[in-house]
């Protein structure tokens, strides 16, 4: 009989023998005790997950009134339109939203329906990250690397939510997998299937899907038993794939007419190219224009149930509120404006100054130690054929390294982007526990230790949080470093270390739970220097009973400025709402002489526009808009229209400007 086998350069083996490990003896079932403890962690990060969910409400309207939309019809179930009446789409690819919108398509347009799918993801993250770890530092390191990521405060913040980072994190760990066990075998089959999945996430958060590539590709070129020369070829083949996959539905949607669809939100000429490489791309690193120009405009506030003034008309809708920044956060001028309140300024030193180091950075150190150690295990890093060690470190070194150098630099993103390191940063941390686990580098695991602790302390001061527990945990640590002494009980010792150095996450993760800023920009607690986001938009009562029942005849609700102040309506009454400039008012999606149109042909009869201070109507964005088309039709709607409910109170808070509702048609 003839057998076959694969070439092979080396077999990654585990730093400890899983086979003689305790962790790994059967018990109950025939599970090891290190899988009912992975059991354990997933029952754990559920809890932490479902925890007070219903406080949450429906997440992020824009992306939940998007659902409402693309349940309607398959036209925007396609096109992944912001509204039933598909007049702009929302500016992110389809792949998430398209999955939320079957899990509410069998659970109904809620909450819980629409975050449900970053939540199993991020379950499904626990298992799928201890067996990779395990590989090669044994159930210790597994272990300990599935506990951190369960007690990573961004990941909890990221997950209970509608936005598709955690989908995309979970896509970016299985394609991190699949070219391991590529390099590993040497089959191209799992090249393939990392195609598929690069071109699935490219097609949930576009571009950012593709900054952990280098590090794959590394491992690939570095550890594959094959020649330079066909190593070379086969990257270059499923780069191919996943660039035919991810440009796909763009192309359909810049091939289709544009009478025919709904204007692409954000862009600057109505293609999703556009978007990719300008809005959700360059400006991103870069800052700049490009949709809603770049500034995080503010949108209009909605209403929020103050009675009318002025010589109103009975049952006139109340027409005060709130304005709101990029993705329903707080404006520019506002609280926590500009790009830089969430994240910071650009530097290396980022993840260690706040606001930025409240998300992920609590075991920074410990995780730089860790890929320390990993690179001198492996003892001849830049040799081949590449040691476990070696693979361990291009993987998650590398994943981790370039994530910190972008969003280091990066000009303006969200502070929940960041969930997508945590795999990363906890492997190493699990890596540092299980060598030192082993007796030796009790040293450097001590020095990490007073690092990690001192930095945990600081930063929760420039949080404005006093580190009271840090009473019980210093002394803690110091027991289990007093271990260390004479390697006498060093595992005994590093259990005591690694549990001090994990209350305070474990702290931070359960005030981010139980203590939600903002909705619609998840993120770690704030603590107490931190500002509180906008309470969760509404739309009142009495204002939908008004517009419903005189608008029984139009197709549309009503317009508005933007998305930001449309969702709740979409919501409350799955009604279209023109959305005049796209998500945060400076796309040009219809201009005066549209509206007019709309008007005239008995479509659309109520116009809400943001007032200036004299009373003067205004285009979304801040004062005379953020494009010419929005101005035109703020011009319009004040010559052509009467206003409904007389002049608007003014806005609570610095920056904000009231809203004003027009009649068109009466």
């Amino acid at each position: 009989m003839t057998t076959h086998t694969v070439p092979h350069t080396h077999t990654p083996s585990p730093t400890t023998s899983p086979a003689t490990h305790w962790l790994d003896q059967p018990t109950i079932g025939g599970l090891s005790r290190a899988q009912w403890l992975v059991g354990g962690l997933i029952g754990l990060s559920a809890f932490l997950h479902f925890y007070r969910l219903s406080a949450l409400g429906d997440g992020n309207l824009y992306y939940t009134a998007a659902v409402q939309s693309m349940l309607q019809s398959w036209h925007n179930f396609f096109f992944v339109a912001a509204e039933p009446g598909a007049s702009v789409t929302v500016d992110k690819p389809p792949l998430g939203l398209w999955i939320q919108t079957g899990f509410a398509y069998f659970l109904g347009v809620n909450g819980v329906a629409v975050m449900l799918p970053n939540i199993l993801a991020g379950l499904a993250n626990i298992p799928l990250l201890y067996s990779m770890v395990r590989r090669v530092f044994g159930s210790v390191g597994g272990v300990t690397a599935a506990l951190v990521l369960v007690l990573t405060p961004v990941s909890l913040a990221a997950e209970r939510n509608n936005t598709m980072d955690g989908l995309l994190t979970f896509l970016i760990l299985l394609t991190a997998w699949v070219f391991w066990q590529a390099a590993e075998s040497g089959r191209t089959r799992y090249l393939w299937w990392a195609g598929l999945l690069v071109g699935a996430g490219f097609n949930i958060k576009m571009l950012q899907m593709v900054v952990p590539l280098p590090a794959f590709y590394a491992l690939y070129l570095w550890a594959a038993p094959h020649s330079w020369g066909r190593k070379v070829g086969h990257l270059a083949a499923v780069t191919a794939l996943w660039v035919v996959l991810a440009l796909a539905w763009p192309v359909a949607v810049d091939l289709t007419p544009a009478d025919q669809r709904p204007y692409v939100g954000s862009s600057t000429n109505n293609t999703v190219l556009e978007l990719i490489v300008g809005h959700n791309g360059l400006n991103r690193l870069f800052g700049g224009g490009g949709g809603d120009g770049g500034q995080r405009p503010q949108g209009p506030p909605p209403t929020n149930g103050q009675p009318p003034v002025g010589n109103a008309p009975a049952g006139a809708p109340p027409t005060n509120g709130r304005p709101a920044g990029p993705d329903g956060g707080p404006g520019q001028g506002g609280p926590g404006g500009g790009p830089t309140a969430e994240v910071g300024e650009p530097g290396l030193g980022r993840f260690f100054s706040a606001p930025l180091s409240k998300e992920l950075s609590w075991l920074l150190p410990l995780a730089m130690v860790g890929l320390a150690l990993v690179v001198w295990q492996s003892g001849r890093f830049w040799r081949q054929p590449a040691t476990a060690a070696t693979q361990f470190a291009l993987v998650w070194g590398g994943w981790l390294a370039i994530g910190w150098l972008f969003f280091s630099l990066a000009s303006f993103y969200h502070a929940y982007y960041l969930v997508m390191l945590g795999p990363p940063l906890a492997a190493l941390a699990g890596a540092a526990v299980a060598i030192v686990w082993q007796g030796r580098y009790t040293v450097l695991l001590g020095g990490a230790a007073v690092l990690t602790l001192l930095f945990q302390a600081l930063n929760a001061w420039q949080l404005g949080v006093g580190p009271w527990w840090m009473v019980g945990v210093v002394p803690l640590a110091a027991v289990g470093m007093a271990l260390f002494g004479g390697q006498k009980r060093p595992r005994t010792g590093t259990a005591l270390v690694v549990g001090a150095l994990l209350i305070t996450p474990l702290l931070w993760s359960w005030w981010t739970i139980t203590r939600v800023d903002n909705v619609n920009l998840p993120a770690a607690y704030a603590g107490q220097a931190g500002q509180s986001g906008p309470p969760p938009r509404t739309a009142a009562p009495e204002l939908i009973a008004f517009l419903q029942a005189n608008t029984a005849d139009s197709t549309y609700l009503l317009a508005v400025p933007s998305a930001q102040v449309g969702a709740p309506y979409v919501l409350a009454t799955g009604r279209p709402v023109l959305y005049m400039g796209g998500f945060g008012g400076g796309d040009p999606v219809v201009g005066a002489d549209e509206v007019a149109a709309l008007v005239a042909a008995g479509d659309l009869r109520y116009v809400m526009v943001q007032e200036q201070g004299n009373g003067r109507p205004t285009g979304p964005g801040g004062p005379g808009g953020n494009n010419a088309n929005q101005q035109g039709v703020a011009t319009w709607v004040q010559g052509h229209c009467t206003a409904v409910g007389g002049a608007s109170a003014v806005g609570e808070g610095p920056g904000e400007r009231p809203s004003q509702l027009y009649d068109c048609g009466g």
